[in-house]
């Protein structure tokens, strides 16, 4: 791929002061936007559309050990308010990764978070310990992938599984990156697959991962996709995202979290730090318009703004406060203000009809 020169901000409008920091255990982003894996690769095509380094980060496409070409076309289909991928993890894999695309996000000043996935806990061992000593931010865990060693279990659908290539990833972590756990929604219990996690060393999550759908053709009368079920993303999504990130923020008030489904603006982004999120990411919204991290970053400082918040920290979990109850001055029960009571209903008789 040919350079890309990376879009600067300088000339903007300055935004309003709002302090935009946030911490990402021990990882302090310059702000709390950054891109969804799968849907910018390691950030080249976006920089012709935004200041990367004006966002939290880049959080690269799920990198595997050997190169992977996916799966069978088609794999993508537009649903209401949404969209359905069967990509299949395509990439390069992970020596292609380390010559390619993170030298490009270092040289340009872009904070990387490397997010990776293997179909067995080994595989994640080695992909972490391929990471020690690479200008590597913090490391998001795709567990929502099948385990080929357990008949193809989607590690995130159980609490011990999740834990297992949680431990692996830390055992093997570099010293000081943080490990976040990226989460499936389709579970009974995230709260219970969250605290595995959590328990097992990560130092934060990332909520949530696309829900399973499938889409028919009704010409064919045949699924869309030629993989039959993909993921669900986009705004359809985003009242499940929502609830996710409160529930575990509830359980889990001190584990940082990111983000992630159908956030379209500054607006819902802000739902999702009130409901518990230090950070978000933004992904489908991209396709169509791929400006969209750094003007919903400039929308949701506005939206703080326009709320007496100058800190972004001061708002995560804000919606978790305990509801307030005004209690009016003037203590008479409503109806009180009327200097006269309204005139009772006239009574009607009926009388019978003489014959």
């Amino acid at each position: 791929m040919a350079d890309v020169t990376i879009r600067t901000s300088a000339d903007a409008t300055p935004p309003a002061d709002v302090d935009m920091t946030v911490d990402l255990a021990g990882f302090e982003a310059i702000d709390p936007v950054f891109t969804a894996s799968g849907c910018a690769a390691a950030g080249r095509e976006l920089a012709a559309f935004n200041d990367l380094r004006a966002i939290g980060g880049v959080v690269t496409k799920s990198i595997q050990l050997a190169p992977r070409s996916g799966r069978p076309t088609p794999r993508m289909a537009e649903t209401p308010s949404g969209m359905l991928n069967s990509i299949g993890l395509q990439g390069p894999g992970i020596d292609s990764f380390l010559d390619n695309d993170l030298p490009w996000l270092a040289d340009n000043g872009v904070c990387a978070v490397v997010s990776i996935a293997g179909s067995s806990v080994d595989d994640y061992a080695k992909l972490t310990t391929r990471l020690r000593g690479q200008p590597v931010s913090a490391i998001e865990v795709n567990i929502s992938c099948p385990n080929v060693e357990d008949r193809g279990q989607v590690f995130a659908c159980d609490a011990n599984a999740s834990a297992a290539v949680i431990s692996a990833v830390r055992r093997n972590t570099p010293t000081g990156v943080p490990v976040f756990a990226k989460l499936s929604p389709d579970v009974t219990d995230i709260v219970e697959i969250a605290r595995s996690c959590v328990d097992a060393g990560a130092h934060g999550l990332s909520l949530i991962n696309t829900t399973l759908g499938i889409s028919i053709d009704t010409t064919t009368l045949r699924p869309i996709l030629a993989g039959v079920t993909g993921g669900l993303s986009g705004p359809a999504i985003r009242p499940m995202a929502l609830r996710c990130v409160w529930q575990v923020h509830a359980a889990l008030p001190d584990v940082p979290l990111m983000g992630i489904g159908g956030i379209r603006t500054g607006a819902d982004a802000l739902e999702f730090i009130a409901a518990g999120a230090s950070g978000v990411q933004v992904g489908t919204v991209i396709f169509n318009d791929p400006t969209a991290p750094q003007r919903i970053s400039r929308e949701l400082r506005v939206a703080l703004a326009e709320r007496g918040i100058d800190r972004l920290r001061d708002a995560i979990g804000i919606a978790h406060r305990p509801p307030q109850i005004a209690v009016p001055e003037d203590a008479d029960p409503p109806g009180d203000e009327l200097a006269d009571p309204p005139p009772l209903p006239r009574t009607v008789h009926f009388e019978e009809a003489s014959s």
